[in-house]
């Protein structure tokens, strides 16, 4: 048997690069056409690979998620930080994604809120839930240890269960993305995400 026809494009950066168009624009509101020019990709061959635009999210999805909790265990992991310094950590990567989206005049969007709000997504298709689901709980033990780390090194009140301040910075990040979308520029987000940290930094 001869060998396969080799791929026309690497599929990994075809998912990152319609990923960056979901998490924007949304699913409902991105057209075939656009992920494509997102992907430089002709439509047969990316329906080749995908089958669908519907197949063709999930599988973005997967690989969003797999990729924002690597890069979220890596801050909330290092030991070679304080507790606050990994939630400040973690409020920087949020604030540099919107410093880059704006200089390109538009928000970085988060396809995983936009994804949350849209309830239908999940209604239609059980694989998106499930990532979605998936995330909120590797994430919010992450957050949630991560606080702990504060708890013990003095950098973080006690007196706030890590549980309650983990959702609480999650709801925070969710928070930026939304504003973001909604016009507010860096430099208010970054007062806004400044806010949360003080709430939970110990007073000296």
């Amino acid at each position: 048997m001869g060998a396969g026809r080799p791929r026309e494009f690497d599929e990994a950066a075809v998912l990152d690069a319609v990923a960056g168009r979901f998490r924007v624009r949304g699913f409902a509101d991105t057209s075939t056409e656009q992920l494509c020019e997102a992907a430089g990709v002709r439509r047969s061959s990316l329906y080749n690979t995908f089958i669908s635009k519907n197949e063709l999210f999930v599988r973005a999805l997967e690989r969003h998620t797999t990729l924002a909790l690597q890069q979220q265990e890596a801050i909330l992991t290092d030991q070679r930080l304080s507790g606050i310094e990994r939630l400040a950590t973690l409020f920087d990567v949020v604030l540099a994604e919107e410093r880059a989206a704006e200089g390109n005049g538009h928000a970085a969007g988060c396809m995983i809120v936009a994804s949350r709000m849209a309830p239908d997504l999940g209604a239609r298709e059980s694989r998106v839930q499930g990532l979605l689901d998936r995330y909120a709980d590797v994430q919010l033990a992450l957050l949630a240890d991560a606080v702990r780390a504060g708890q013990l090194d003095g950098t973080l009140r006690k007196d706030v269960a890590a549980r309650d301040a983990a959702l609480m910075v999650s709801s925070a990040i969710s928070g930026l993305r939304v504003l973001a979308q909604s016009g507010s520029g860096v430099a208010e987000l970054a007062r806004v995400a400044d806010l949360h940290l003080r709430s939970l930094r110990t007073v000296t």
